[in-house]
């Protein structure tokens, strides 16, 4: 009898999870659309396919439904360039498929990476979810280093500056090309994909 009430309560816990899981995809394309400050759940809702009611039982605000939308689209963004380390035989390769990659989700995911810059803005004032976007900003730090690290390798050279710093120039570098893409440039993303290889060779001697 136990072990059946355990069961069944593992499934309402699993069931609660995707129902987050669905509401939060659902909601993050309203969030990238309005932003953090001209929303609340009543308007994320009525952009989205669930009610305020359903909205608010699963999320107690907005600050909880917005970090948890950001986690969700980073899980994906934070592993992004993985395959492009993994796949280059060569400095050239890795230069080449980090710059593509690059542009490409520019092109591809511009609104998503407004929504990271703008909550990443708002955690200045809003301590709330300071802590959240701490972590998420270390793991992007971290899957840049993991590219910087690997072009040193191929290149046989040795990279002078902190993971920190080489996060910053590429980081930078993207919102930039962001900004212009956002504002109607239909050469940002090629401009960013020219700009990398050069990023990369300097932070490397």
């Amino acid at each position: 009898m136990t072990q059946a009430k355990e069961r069944i309560s593992r499934r309402a816990v699993d069931k609660f999870a995707q129902r987050r899981e669905q509401l939060a995809e659902s909601a993050l394309q309203a969030l990238a659309e309005l932003g953090y400050a001209r929303t609340s759940l009543r308007e994320i809702a009525q952009k989205s396919d669930f009610s305020h009611g359903v909205l608010h039982y699963y999320f107690a605000d907005k600050v909880e439904l917005l970090t948890y939308s950001v986690r969700k689209f980073e899980e994906i963004c934070v592993t992004r360039y993985d395959d492009v380390v993994a796949e280059a035989g060569t400095a050239a390769d890795l230069e080449r498929g980090f710059a593509e990659t690059m542009a490409t989700t520019l092109r591809n995911d511009a609104t998503m990476h407004r929504l990271w810059y703008d909550l990443r803005n708002q955690s200045l004032y809003e301590e709330s979810f300071r802590a959240d976007v701490l972590d998420i900003d270390e793991r992007r730090q971290a899957m840049v280093w993991r590219v910087v690290e690997r072009y040193a390798e191929l290149a046989g050279a040795t990279v002078d500056l902190a993971p920190s710093a080489a996060y910053a120039a590429f980081d930078g570098l993207f919102q930039q090309a962001l900004l212009r893409r956002l504002a109607g440039r239909e050469t940002a993303a090629d401009e960013l994909a020219d700009a990398v290889p050069r990023i990369l060779a300097l932070l490397v001697r």
